[in-house]
């Protein structure tokens, strides 16, 4: 084989060997962006679908959330399709027996979790008061 066809070989190798050593930089540097996206700390990241131009949270000076709100932010996600065993939100049947044992024992289940529900429904943001709003609520238009 001649020196040239040798110098060309050497030469379509090392190219290839750049290009691919290239390319697994991109994908490296992708797969670290994506990874960085999906661990940003609350409140940086936005989810496919979410409005993120959306009102920031109300701050804590405006005083508690009513029983609605918190039902709409976080007991909805469980309540509105029965989850878990979770009474649905507006059927009479369902909450008939529990609404029968009082709002004291159903606030006391909300907060302190009871069979399938979660302590506090899993609302890291919820104070004892809103999550007991959210209970009267749900039990005032499921009767």
């Amino acid at each position: 084989m001649s020196q040239a066809k040798k110098m060309i070989g050497l030469m379509v190798v090392l190219g290839m060997g750049l290009f691919a050593s290239g390319v697994a930089v991109s994908q490296s540097n992708d797969v670290k962006d994506a990874i960085a996206e999906r661990i940003a700390p609350v409140g940086e990241s936005c989810m496919s679908g979410d409005d993120c131009a959306a009102a920031p949270v109300a701050a804590a000076s405006e005083g508690p959330r009513t029983g609605q709100q918190v039902y709409d932010t976080a007991c909805h996600t469980c309540h509105a399709a029965g989850v878990a065993g979770a009474p649905k939100f507006g059927d009479a049947a369902a909450w008939a027996e529990r609404i029968a044992k009082g709002a004291d024992t159903l606030h006391e289940h909300a907060l302190k979790g009871f069979n399938g529900m979660p302590a506090m429904g899993l609302c890291a943001t919820c104070s004892d008061t809103e999550v007991m709003a959210a209970v009267d609520y749900m039990m005032e238009n499921s009767q």
